[in-house]
């Protein structure tokens, strides 16, 4: 990009935050925008220590390449917070917006004291004026709050322009997510100095996104997009699986459904896969934070309307469970059982909302002995996860599918790595305890082929081996 030096608004960006968000989203930045030093700045040692290593906090595609390729040059990790915020241009917070565990809107309003305690430290040891970009998930008007916070501690002299910018990632695929984004919203103040800003930050966008794509509006707007568009998502996945325990009752198949609809113009196809149900970091904590604005708003039919969300996917996660315990003769008392994959989605090692922890534990409760394989996931994760200090005579974990499966009674697939698709599961039913079930909670594998070698096959929205008329039309059974 040909820019005279004296035209360039942003020479340095410090992003507060080193985790899903900040680390890839400031990777890609340093990589599209060589002219540009960023800084991505925590106080956790221990995961700029990880930045800064040969093996990153966080694993998604390519983005290790990224880290390598820029850091030292112009892309910098660091607990050293005050220079960089003081050398910024732009700001980016980027920091954890969790679900409220106490006090008012105890487990559905966002806590926004990390974006808070960053405000204050802005005001407190920035001296010229920055433009200040919240990055994190947020309620509608936190923006509001900022500016409050930074207004109040202001130095004399010095101003700030507050912009929202959401961001869009998809864990598995954000580095693609950054690279070719499908829009980049960019929310402000309708003022000379808000549109400057505004203008500032598309000016980094511009670096490799097209202008067209580039959204600018309100504030308000763009922080209530960001949660409209993940409940949305969302709705899809819980409408889908939905209709899956419609099909698992009455024999339709809900692959053969999903098709049918998504072949509607209106629909298109995306997000119309059941499955054991939606995880990850934003969804449920999005939705919450819908529901929880709405009921704030006495918009109480609204608030109930996106609950049901949730509470559809939470009640897929139950079926699935109870559907392995009564396939396998209402009881898995001392059975062994193994899960194949941990993370919420492929391609990453992020286990927070994971369906996989839902069904753990249920079979676990049923008294279930577990052999637990995930590629990415570590294994003190998973026996955090699993509310175990040390790995239990209940839990084992695997760094093997084929040990993993040794002398069980059942393979449990929770989450859709592409490598399960391919492996050996010949050799994995020679092994195991017979009658061999396997449970595709991904919908991923080939059935059929499965079926041949001798397992007892049961699917999301399908029941295998049993025609329509064979099925108990009271509903009794339709788990």
């Amino acid at each position: 990009m040909a820019t005279n030096i004296a035209e360039i608004p942003v020479r340095k960006i410090c992003c507060i935050g080193a985790g899903y968000v900040g680390g890839p989203t400031c990777s890609v930045l340093a990589l599209k925008c060589p002219d540009i030093q960023v800084t991505v700045v925590d106080r956790n040692e221990l995961r700029i220590n990880q930045w800064n290593s040969e093996k990153l906090p966080i694993y998604e595609p390519a983005l290790e390449e990224i880290v390598k390729q820029c850091r030292g040059k112009n892309l910098f990790f660091s607990t050293d917070m005050v220079p960089a915020l003081k050398e910024a241009d732009l700001i980016f917070i980027s920091v954890n917006t969790p679900t409220k565990t106490f006090g008012l809107g105890k487990g559905r309003a966002a806590d926004l004291k990390f974006v808070e305690s960053c405000a204050r430290l802005i005001a407190e040891v920035c001296d010229r004026s920055k433009i200040v970009v919240e990055k994190s998930t947020v309620p509608v008007r936190s923006a509001a709050s900022i500016v409050n916070v930074l207004k109040a501690n202001t130095k004399p002299g010095v101003s700030y322009q507050v912009l929202s910018n959401p961001e869009f990632l998809a864990e598995g695929t954000a580095v693609n997510d950054l690279t070719n984004p499908d829009r980049v919203l960019i929310g402000g103040e309708d003022s000379e100095d808000g549109k400057k800003a505004i203008s500032a930050l598309s000016w980094v966008y511009r670096h490799w996104v097209s202008a067209d794509k580039i959204i600018e509006m309100n504030t308000w707007s763009s922080e209530l997009s960001k949660l409209a568009a993940n409940a949305f998502l969302a709705q899809r996945i819980s409408s889908i699986n939905a209709i899956s325990a419609v099909c698992e009752a009455t024999g339709a198949d809900v692959s053969e459904v999903a098709k049918a609809i998504g072949l509607d113009s209106r629909l298109g196809p995306k997000f119309l896969q059941a499955s054991v149900g939606w995880g990850g970091s934003c969804f449920q904590k999005d939705i919450l934070n819908l529901v929880y604005i709405s009921e704030s708003l006495n918009l109480t039919s609204v608030a109930a309307y996106w609950q049901q969300v949730i509470d559809m996917n939470e009640y897929q996660k139950s079926r699935f469970g109870e559907r392995i315990v009564q396939a396998m003769f209402n009881t898995i008392t001392d059975k062994h059982i193994a899960i194949l994959g941990f993370a919420f989605k492929k391609n990453t090692g992020d286990t927070r909302e994971s369906p996989a922890i839902h069904v753990a534990k249920h079979l676990l409760e049923e008294g279930a002995f577990l052999h637990i394989f995930d590629p990415k996931v570590e294994k003190a994760q998973i026996l955090l996860d699993l509310d175990q200090l040390d790995e239990e005579s209940s839990i084992s974990i695997h760094t093997d599918p084929y040990e993993a499966a040794k002398g069980t009674h059942a393979l449990v697939v929770c989450t859709e790595w592409e490598q399960f698709i391919t492996y050996d599961y010949q050799r994995m039913y020679d092994s195991m305890l017979k009658p061999a079930f396997v449970f595709d909670g991904r919908k991923i594998l080939d059935h059929s082929a499965l079926a041949k070698i001798g397992f007892h096959v049961e699917t999301i929205g399908k029941r295998h081996g049993q025609s329509s008329q064979d099925h108990n039309w009271t509903g009794t059974n339709g788990i």
